[in-house]
């Protein structure tokens, strides 16, 4: 199924009205001051989920690189592919000669991270083919990109624990957090050979593209024991520090030199999930599971919630509160935190193929340990005919940018707090 996540608002609530009973007047009405509204919380939930089998992840603000192993959810591992560009045309190395190259380094700087910081072996590729940059090419989360066979990190530095709590510290100066990955200093030699003898593969970004492709990089942890690892969050595309550097010595002076990512840079995120035995597994073969627990995820799941009861509200009725409260399963200070917001889209009618946001967004409760939803105007237009009772789906805000996941209680769960919703409204 696929789930369109557009920016557009639905128009909830018009002027005009097509039912039988047109209502004459009910849209001067203020539904905040109307009194003595009725309220009822007796309508019966069907929560259960739904998989998202493609979510665009091209240059997205953020890319995501590393893996976990989720207890409940299995294993996610996320890939990086991105192109690189010149900072100036025709650079001079000088004679390949006099160079003595220190070091080469891919750095990316953090910008957060979900799951547990512990040790991943880090493995970076060369593109085979182009990324290509044009708004009408999709890349989704299962993209991917032939690559070159060598692995370019150097020998004994894939294995890094990330930090993208600390400042590192570079040519003894402190900066922002960064992994920083040290690669083979002879693919750093390919690009001053490359230089010196075929200049014009450096005249323009172009010719430097269509030489160097881009980079795939990616983690290799198979051992990755259940409750270990994490999701690394980096922007590639905003900032300078993340760039692939050749830090040399020409004649014996200190030199370095860039291979920039910037927003001129086509990148995207691959995202793989191992689902097997788990208990998402099991509710999406059965999905009556889903009274008990449901469950969302970013770039995988969507959480599903039904209300057949909205169907037999009057058609007479301006609707003052319509809250939605979905309870999660979640300690303080487990290391998989819900987001701060969710989202909710609804297709506008059965027939439609695509879900349309609803302009909602939940906020969670770290001290109700749920998400509280204001559903007034959806109901609202439930009520006068402009939408159909199709349900709402609800995703984690950074669907296809963050590795956040969200167990949710159902309506039969065993704990004590269970989704619910409250409506309160007046007759005309």
């Amino acid at each position: 199924m696929k789930v369109l996540s557009a920016l557009l608002l639905l128009l909830l609530v018009s002027a005009a009205c097509t039912k039988k009973n047109p209502g004459l007047g009910k849209d001067i009405i203020d539904p905040d001051v109307l009194l003595n509204g009725i309220t009822t919380d007796t309508f019966e939930l069907y929560t259960y989920s739904i998989v998202q089998d493609s979510t665009e992840t091209k240059n997205a603000s953020n890319v995501l690189l590393g893996s976990y192993v989720d207890p409940k959810f299995g294993k996610v591992s996320a890939s990086i592919f991105t192109e690189f560009r010149l900072p100036g045309l025709n650079p001079n190395f000088g004679d390949p000669a006099l160079i003595t190259i220190d070091s080469f380094v891919l750095a990316l700087e953090y910008v957060g991270y979900y799951g547990e910081l512990s040790a991943q072996n880090f493995e970076v590729y060369s593109l085979a083919d182009s990324i290509q940059n044009a708004s009408a090419v999709k890349y989704y989360q299962f993209s991917s990109i032939p690559t070159n066979s060598t692995n370019w990190v150097a020998a004994g530095q894939g294995t890094i624990t990330p930090d993208p709590i600390n400042d590192a510290v570079v040519a003894g100066a402190e900066v922002d957090p960064q992994l920083r990955i040290h690669l083979d200093t002879n693919r750093a030699w390919d690009f001053i050979y490359q230089s010196n003898t075929n200049p014009s593969t450096f005249a323009t970004n172009a010719a430097f593209q269509e030489y160097f492709k881009g980079l795939y990089i990616t983690t290799n942890n198979p051992t990755q024991a259940s409750g270990k690892g994490a999701i690394l969050y980096f922007d590639i595309n905003n900032n300078a520090a993340s760039k692939m550097t050749i830090y040399f010595k020409q004649a014996g002076v200190s030199k370095t030199y860039d291979f920039t990512i910037n927003t001129n840079c086509a990148d995207f995120t691959h995202v793989d999930h191992d689902q097997s035995n788990t208990p998402v597994a099991a509710l999406l073969a059965d999905t009556t599971l889903g009274q008990k627990t449901f469950y969302a995820q970013a770039n995988k799941l969507r959480a599903m919630v039904k209300i057949p009861g909205l169907d037999q509200l009057p058609d007479n009725i301006v609707i003052h509160r319509a809250d939605l409260s979905l309870p999660v399963q979640f300690q303080t200070g487990y290391r998989y935190k819900p987001g701060s917001r969710v989202t909710a889209a609804s297709k506008l009618a059965a027939s439609d193929i695509y879900y349309t946001s609803l302009g909602i967004a939940g906020l969670y409760s770290d001290v109700n340990k749920q998400y509280d939803l204001d559903l007034r105007a959806y109901v609202q237009s439930l009520v006068n005919g402009k939408l159909e009772n199709t349900g709402i789906v609800v995703s984690p805000l950074f669907f296809r940018n963050s590795a956040e996941r969200i167990v949710f209680n159902g309506t039969q769960t065993n704990n004590k707090k269970k989704p619910k919703l409250v409506i309160t409204y007046t007759t005309y």
